[in-house]
This record gives C-alpha cells, structure tokens and sequence, in this order.
C-alpha cells in the first residue's frame, strides 16, 4: 500500500495520470488498478477520469507480482532419458540452469518450456520449469526435470533434508597432491560468491559430505569421481579445495589454468533417483563432453 498527497501544482490532474506518472505504472497496470477497485481518495473508491484536488490522500495498493514463467526459447536440447513423469537432460558448460528474471534467456529453462510448456506448472518457481536440481554454470551433465508437481515435491525431498537420497557422481580434473580414495566431512558456510570451510563460530555454517576415488594420474593431475551426500553450494569444488587438489580451472578455488577451455573440469556424470510413480532406481548417465576427453588426452589420460 502506497499513500500519495496531492500538492497545490498537482490540483485538477486525471487521478489515473497523476498515479501513473507517481509511481511509474504503464497504462496497462494502471487500467488493471482501477478496475479492482485498487485505488482509492481520502479512503472512497476513486474513478478513473475524476480530478484530484490538493491535499486529497490517494492510497494505492499495488498488488506484488510472483516471479513468470520462463520465456519459450527454442535451440538445442539433449534429452537423456523421458517418460511420463521425468525429463533428464544433458546440460551444456556455459548455460545457466533457469533465469532469474522472467525476461532473461539462453539458460535450460527456457529451452525446456518450448518443448514442454506445462513445466512451468510442475516446480514451485515457474522458473525453474519443472527442475528439481541446479548445477553450475560452468558445470555440464545430467539435469532432471519433473513433469507434475507432485513429481517435483517428491524428487525435491530426496535432494533435500541431511543427506540426499539422490544418488549424484561428478567427474573432476585435479591438480594437487591427493590419496587414491577418501571420504571429506567438512562444513561450509556461504560467503559472497563462494563457501569456505566452516569455523566453529559459523552459525550458517551447513553439514557436507563427499566421497572421491582417484580414477586415474598423470604427475599432479589426476581424474576423480566424487560422490556427494548432501547438497551445498560449490560442494565438489569447495571440498576438493580444501583437501589441496582443486579442479582444473576453477580460478574462484585456486585451480590450476585450463588455457583455451572457457570453464572448469567439472561434469556430473551420473544421477539416480527413486522414480516418482513406481518408486524404482532410476540412474541416468551422461558422457564426458568431447572438449574435456581431448583434455585429457593431452594430459596423458
């Protein structure tokens, strides 16, 4: 709710001109305001041509707009896996997930709705269009989207909660030294654009836990598979920066140079979850996209 008062150089103004040009309102919204009945003068619902008149308290309640559905966009798509319920695709480095604003495009939100309108219904936030999960944007690989929203209140609770149910594998190029397999127990807490490691005194500090096992080596590189047990912000990278290897790359985590790359080496390469409907594993895998295997290759691995 909004109160205005009308000065002596305001008297005798169209009440809708006056509103609008107060607080910067289209015709559009304007019109809309007036015909619910939203704007009103020394508390009596006011008509659209009258004047106002100096002094008069006009209050306007401008109702607050929840986020919209993505844009339809169409281009390129890779699904992994579809039926009735679930939809995985194969998220491409360099694309964000869903919009923050309802305008934006090129993420795989937007995508996904061109195909598949009614996932705007599925997740909470339009914008999510159906997703249940999000990866960075730099990061590539297996993204699942629900198609109803009981599916997506179900798949979010196995994302959620201590350790997730989800059974997530990423695939990482290190540098650093590192042991063959080991388990990493360290709490994060946000800060800024990152985490760190969690002090003692940290009271938004969040439990996370993952698991590696170095797959193969070449001098201080190394290609490792992580599994993470639960779900904080930049876990794979956060974690595998604390214990002296960051991934190949990641400038925000000290990694070493990827030259000529455009990202860091982070994939997630495989997704289980327990079906919605039929309550069975269902695990979902995506190859190493082409740019990072020839990395490797150059490598020696």
């Amino acid at each position: 709710m909004t109160e205005l008062t009308v000065d002596a150089a305001e008297a005798g103004e169209r009440i809708d001109l006056f509103v609008g040009k107060k607080l910067s309102l289209s015709r559009a919204k304007l019109k809309a305001l007036f015909e619910r009945d939203l704007v009103r003068v020394d508390g009596r619902k006011a008509k659209k041509g009258q004047s106002v008149a100096a002094g008069q308290k006009i209050s306007v309640e401008v109702p607050v707009e929840g986020p919209r559905a993505p844009v339809a966009e169409e281009g390129p798509l890779t699904v992994l896996h579809e039926d009735a319920a679930l939809v995985f695709v194969d998220k491409p480095s360099g694309m964000p997930v869903h919009p923050l604003e309802s305008n934006e495009t090129g993420t795989v939100a937007n995508r996904l709705v061109a195909r598949w309108p009614s996932l705007v219904d599925a997740s909470e936030d339009p914008r999510e269009a159906g997703l249940v999960h999000r990866l960075d944007i730099e990061t590539s690989g297996v993204l699942l989207a629900a198609k109803s929203r009981d599916g997506w209140t179900k798949l979010r609770a196995q994302f959620s909660g201590g350790e997730a149910q989800a059974k997530k594998l990423y695939l990482a190029l290190v540098n650093g030294p590192i042991a063959d397999e080991g388990d990493i127990d360290l709490p994060l807490v946000q800060h800024k654009d990152h985490v760190r490691p969690a002090l003692s005194s940290d009271d938004a500090a969040r439990p996370a836990r993952s698991r590696f096992t170095v797959l193969q080596r070449a001098g201080m590189d190394a290609l490792v598979e992580v599994q993470i047990f639960t779900g904080v912000m930049h876990q794979v990278r956060a974690h595998l920066a604390g214990i002296g290897a960051p991934i190949v790359g990641d400038a925000l985590y000290g990694g070493a140079p990827f030259e000529g790359a455009g990202r860091f080496f982070l994939h997630a390469a495989s997704l289980e979850v327990r079906h919605p409907d039929t309550g069975a594993a269902t695990r979902v895998t995506s190859p190493l996209p082409v740019e990072l295997t020839e990395r490797l290759k150059q490598r020696g691995l």
